[in-house]
């Protein structure tokens, strides 16, 4: 024989079912918002030619890396994607960014080499400006389906100073200074140093170029402190201390205290610091007893 229900259990039921009903509903919003905030900030994609699009790029999130008199160091990875059944031996593009009002801030060269048929290729851009862009523009240099020249041109690479890594169209190409062969066409030469902003400048090598020639590229010193994450992130900003446990950095004058753990390199700007005098208060004068 069943025991009659007691009293209050009906209601308390109900109310748990309302609860898991609420929460489900919660969630749902919840998981509505992420989507919409993931939505909110998509790819950047462009197609070039327009009429007859033969390449895709695919633009990532541009994460700053230097930052000196007003201008900042980007790096932003693009996947390139070639759209027809034949293969392309040389796309060159210069890099436009604008910003909301469509006002160019900034710009960088891009250059992919062998891009077969149908093929996708991930090649990472270095773009100078003075703030993250809202929409790209492409510029195709004029050598941007051509075959290969097989003229190459010895050019002597230097830097100030000297001792940096160079890279030439993404390719490691030694440490300065450093003879290198350029084939005829557009490249890009980036040079890092540890304790240095980043370097890079476009180069034209045209067919009637004498060899024997050489560039110079000047690295300017970093103006703040680089904390790298080991996830990847960089922060510039200005190292206030460091223990066994924690990183305290100020970046645009907020502080951050970081998990030691997090931290897999920072470079540390030279700073003069000024010694203040010591500043010594005279004994008071004691009254004598009078008599």
């Amino acid at each position: 024989m069943l025991s009659p229900a007691l009293p209050g259990l009906r209601s308390c039921v109900t109310t748990q079912k309302q609860m898991k009903k609420r929460v489900a509903v919660i969630a749902a919003i919840l998981g509505l918002a992420s989507t919409i905030c993931m939505a909110k900030d998509p790819p950047i994609t462009l197609l070039w030619p327009q009429d007859k699009p033969a390449i895709k790029l695919t633009f990532g999130k541009f994460q700053q890396i230097a930052s000196l008199a007003g201008q900042s160091t980007y790096v932003c990875d693009v996947v390139v994607e070639n759209l027809t059944d034949k293969p392309v031996p040389r796309a060159s593009f210069t890099v436009y960014g604008n910003d909301r009002s469509n006002v160019r801030i900034g710009d960088g060269l891009l250059v992919v080499s062998d891009l077969g048929p149908q093929q996708q290729v991930k090649v990472r851009l270095q773009f100078t400006s003075v703030g993250v862009p809202a929409s790209l523009m492409l510029s195709a240099k004029k050598d941007m389906l051509a075959a290969p020249g097989v003229k190459t041109i010895p050019l002597r690479v230097l830097s100030v100073p000297p001792g940096a890594k160079l890279k030439v169209d993404g390719q490691e190409a030694g440490t300065t200074p450093v003879m290198v062969k350029l084939t005829i066409g557009s490249h890009n030469l980036d040079l890092t140093k540890e304790g240095y902003a980043p370097g890079s400048t476009p180069l034209e090598v045209t067919p009637d170029e004498l060899p024997g020639g050489s560039i110079t590229i000047e690295l300017g010193g970093l103006s703040r402190d680089t904390v790298e994450l080991r996830d990847g992130t960089v922060l510039l900003g200005d190292v206030l201390s460091m223990s066994l446990t924690a990183v305290v950095v100020s970046v645009d004058g907020k502080e951050q205290t970081l998990d030691r753990n997090q931290v897999k390199k920072m470079m540390l700007v030279e700073r003069q610091v000024t010694q203040q005098p010591t500043i010594v208060q005279p004994a008071p004068v004691q009254s004598q007893p009078k008599h």
